[in-house]
């Protein structure tokens, strides 16, 4: 039986635990992601926690509505076992009543009634071969780019703060990329901080001579799976190819682990080309919509 949750409901432990027995689940849905990026979260829950549905809840003019917040790619159907696509069509046709906007991604094709489904695009590599063949799958651009990196002096550190990574990318990419609010920051920030004190992630970069972050990127590490999460670069770093290095860095420490590198999607071109360029196999999630919201207040979504 499915059941609706509201936030102080939700059992943390049982959660997780059903998430730790799904193989290379992507850390989007544990509790400790979404109390940092997305507040007040819900979800429906099957059975004793049997199968789960994170539900990115927001309120505005007094109504409900689901929306992927930034820095969370998607959510959708989470089970151990079972058909995760006819189930998905169950948790969404349960939930129809209690929101009337539903705009989330979710790794799952499902096909419900009302509700429109718009493929988008991520890339992932798995780490199974050893360094040496990785190198080869590489595209000619990118192992160019390796090389030209390689002749300056960059040394790859762990010691970029939250701060400085955030930082750099609201000096270098905020206003283009469309996100100047406080707030997605602040959130990201705590699972920045939440992350590098347990242990469940790190971030990587390379500094100027002078000890100025140049580029960063911070990564979740959880059983199975590297998620490239958050990256920000200068112009300085595009011009020393640094991103190259840095990726090129973490796919050879984990050569041969059979480890997933989850470069964390994009639909534009130009980014899906780099992360194409290391070898990864493209792969799809779903933009799952309808608007049921009353007249006038549609027209302002």
């Amino acid at each position: 039986m499915i059941r609706h949750l509201k936030h102080n409901e939700i059992d943390r432990g049982r959660w997780d635990a059903c998430l730790n027995e799904t193989p290379a689940v992507k850390p989007y849905a544990m509790s400790w992601y979404l109390d940092r990026i997305s507040p007040g979260w819900e979800a429906l829950v099957e059975d004793d926690y049997h199968a789960l549905f994170p539900l990115p809840c927001h309120r505005k003019l007094g109504i409900s509505y689901l929306a992927t917040p930034l820095f969370l790619q998607q959510l959708g159907l989470f089970t151990a076992e079972g058909d995760r696509k006819r189930m998905a069509e169950e948790f969404i046709s349960f939930m129809q009543g209690f929101y009337m906007l539903v705009d989330l991604c979710i790794g799952q094709e499902a096909a419900v009634p009302g509700y429109t489904l718009t493929p988008r695009y991520n890339y992932e590599l798995k780490l199974d071969d050893p360094y040496e063949k990785l190198w080869f799958n590489y595209m000619t651009d990118c192992r160019r780019n390796i090389n030209i990196a390689r002749r300056y002096p960059q040394e790859i550190v762990e010691n970029p703060t939250p701060e400085e990574l955030i930082a750099l990318f609201r000096a270098n990419t905020a206003r283009r990329a469309g996100v100047t609010r406080n707030s997605p920051y602040l959130r990201l920030q705590a699972l920045m901080k939440h992350c590098t004190s347990s242990g469940l992630g790190r971030i990587l970069g390379v500094r100027s001579p002078r000890g100025k972050l140049l580029w960063g990127m911070f990564v979740i590490e959880t059983a199975g799976r590297t998620t490239m999460l958050f990256t920000a670069g200068s112009r300085k770093s595009r011009e020393l190819r640094t991103s190259y290095l840095v990726i090129d860095h973490l796919i050879r420490s984990y050569a041969g682990t059979g480890q997933i590198i989850d470069f964390a999607g994009s639909s534009i071109p130009s980014i899906a080309i780099f992360m194409r360029s290391f070898g990864g196999d493209k792969t799809t999630y779903w933009r799952l919509y309808r608007n049921n919201l009353p007249w006038p207040v549609k027209l302002l979504k």
